[in-house]
């Protein structure tokens, strides 16, 4: 078992030599945007997350069923989300910029989302 992971280390250790370090202000190659994409939707990720949280706070202070049905409201739109874009994507399957058009529209939407939901707390 040990024998394995050595050998496993072998290979990943000297990969991570090969990491360039990225500008996603300027990125120089599809595969730059495809990533820099992704990480942009990740981090607008964290941020819904959050902002959904403190919105599931004020909820649960109104009436009740208000934290029930934002919490339905948002299990209704991530599935929303995520076949919005898989279908945008399709407008250039197969293609280098797919990935690129999935995680911008995954980001672009998330974004509205969480101003959406950050409108929730804000009013209160």
């Amino acid at each position: 078992m040990i024998r394995k992971g050595l050998i496993s280390l072998c290979f990943v250790v000297p990969a991570a030599g090969f990491a360039q370090e990225r500008d996603c202000a300027d990125p120089v190659s599809q595969s730059d945007m495809n990533i820099c994409a992704y990480e942009a939707w990740q981090r607008a990720d964290v941020d819904l997350n959050d902002t959904y949280a403190r919105a599931m706070e004020v909820a649960r202070g109104w009436s009740d069923g208000a934290a029930e049905a934002l919490r339905a409201a948002q299990r209704a739109w991530l599935p929303y989300r995520d076949a919005a874009c898989t279908a945008e994507g399709f407008l250039f399957e197969g293609g280098s910029m797919e990935p690129f058009i999935v995680n911008s529209c995954l980001e672009h939407l998330t974004r509205q989302r969480t101003e959406e939901l950050r409108a929730v707390y804000e009013m209160n």
